[in-house]
């Protein structure tokens, strides 16, 4: 008797999405080898949605957006495969990443969640350094085995239930578009972190307003070789901090907010 074989290992590859435009299409194509294709839309206005519901290959949802971790548990549990690929609109997976995916959900030893490098590009050029090379995502995984934590709401974090391994094969992000996208992309990570901080209970200060966000320009352009990046290095080292600046703004409205409510309502 013959033994039998291992039946082959479909894969759900997943999206969220807000005008996404002029990325979106080629990040489909990349993907176009996953057994399904799940898009979370959050009311897009450039023709995203528009888009995703004429493509023969893609489901789209519609959903509004609350925060990244929520929105991506949101769409997780709209997959039906267990093997899951969670990409980014402006991400692009290559034919030699597509071809490691395939062998490593079909290998009956895998780990229960992969790692992926990226390869960042500033606009259509290489970014090598800025803070970036060593900077890796969760976004291959079993659905049964993991999940967002509920303790972040940007940056989202994966819980895995089991190993967690690394592919070879880099994922391609177009990080930088062009100076207003990444600068409205910083500006509002740095919101959602003064909301995350704000809910832990971090207070303001105004010596952290001042030292985080050179500590962060410092960190990324001179310690995480920025400088070696050019111009593009300390264009991205200074949205960056300032970022972490906006955190500090907003977490001292957050507050301040809070204080008038308090207030208001005392008796």
């Amino acid at each position: 008797m013959t033994g039998l074989s291992t039946p082959k290992q479909k894969l759900s590859a997943l999206i969220i999405t807000y005008n996404e435009m002029g990325y979106i299409e080629k990040c489909i194509d990349s993907i176009s080898f996953a057994d399904e294709i799940i898009v979370v839309d959050s009311f897009s206005t450039d023709g995203t949605y528009e888009y995703l519901q004429k493509h023969p290959k893609v489901k789209v949802i519609q959903n509004p957006f609350e925060n990244f971790t929520a929105q991506k548990s949101y769409t997780l549990k709209q997959a039906t495969n267990d093997w899951i690929l969670f990409v980014d609109a402006d991400e692009i997976v290559s034919d030699e990443l597509q071809k490691e995916i395939s062998k490593t959900i079909n290998n009956p030893d895998a780990c229960e969640a992969y790692w992926f490098y990226r390869k960042f590009m500033f606009q259509n050029t290489p970014l090598n350094f800025s803070g970036w090379q060593t900077d890796k995502n969760h976004r291959l995984f079993r659905k049964s085995k993991a999940q967002f934590t509920d303790k972040k709401i940007v940056h989202e974090t994966l819980e895995v239930d089991g190993n967690s391994c690394i592919l070879n094969e880099k994922l391609t992000h177009y990080c930088y578009k062009n100076y207003e996208d990444y600068k409205g992309k910083m500006l509002r990570y740095g919101q959602l972190k003064a909301k995350e901080a704000f809910y832990k209970e971090k207070h303001f200060n105004y010596i952290s307003m001042t030292i985080k966000p050179i500590w962060k320009f410092f960190n990324h352009y001179v310690l995480r070789l920025g400088f070696l990046d050019g111009k593009k290095g300390i264009t991205i080292s200074y949205l960056n901090a300032l970022g972490v600046l906006e955190r500090y703004r907003e977490l001292k409205k957050l507050e301040k907010k809070n204080e008038l409510t308090y207030y208001l309502v005392m008796p």
